[in-house]
């Protein structure tokens, strides 16, 4: 059976997944907004215009939307003023379920280590297999419940 939070990640999953194809995609040297506006043959005076900014305006926006400080609210602004869609995403560079399990395996690693140092010393340590057991459990209930503190340190 399904948990709700597995479901969600496969579902965010689902439409995550259609943007990675994008991943390859590389950034214009000058950036999106001037590379549309080039390729429409647009100037900055009149990308100016149809945003209600000054040219100088213009010329800040694509400076800084190479150096990542532009808002996406401009960003937004800019592609509808070129007749375009702003699409924003953040897109796993693996999937959400293995980028949970890797973090599971870490938390459920170092609460095993923790209880196994404490059993060796009192002469109850368990084998091999048993402790891969446990650490399965330990890492599926982690997964399936997100603890709070899942993401700490």
């Amino acid at each position: 059976m399904k948990t709700n939070n597995k479901l969600v990640r496969e579902q965010l999953q689902i439409t995550l997944a259609k943007f990675q194809p994008m991943l390859a995609i590389p950034i214009p040297p000058k950036g999106w907004i001037r590379a549309v506006r080039n390729a429409l043959g647009m100037s900055g005076r009149q990308l100016a215009e149809r945003m209600g900014v000054t040219k100088q305006r213009v010329s800040i926006i694509e400076k800084r939307e190479i150096d990542a400080s532009v808002t996406l609210k401009t960003l937004r602004r800019a592609a509808e003023a070129v007749e375009c869609v702003f699409v924003y995403a953040i897109v796993p560079r693996t999937s959400l379920e293995e980028i949970t399990r890797n973090r599971a395996q870490r938390v459920a690693g170092k609460r095993l280590a923790r209880a196994s140092h404490t059993m060796k010393l009192e002469n109850q340590a368990l084998g091999k297999k048993e402790n891969m057991e446990i650490l399965s459990n330990m890492i599926e209930e982690i997964m399936d419940k997100l603890p709070s503190n899942l993401w700490d340190e």
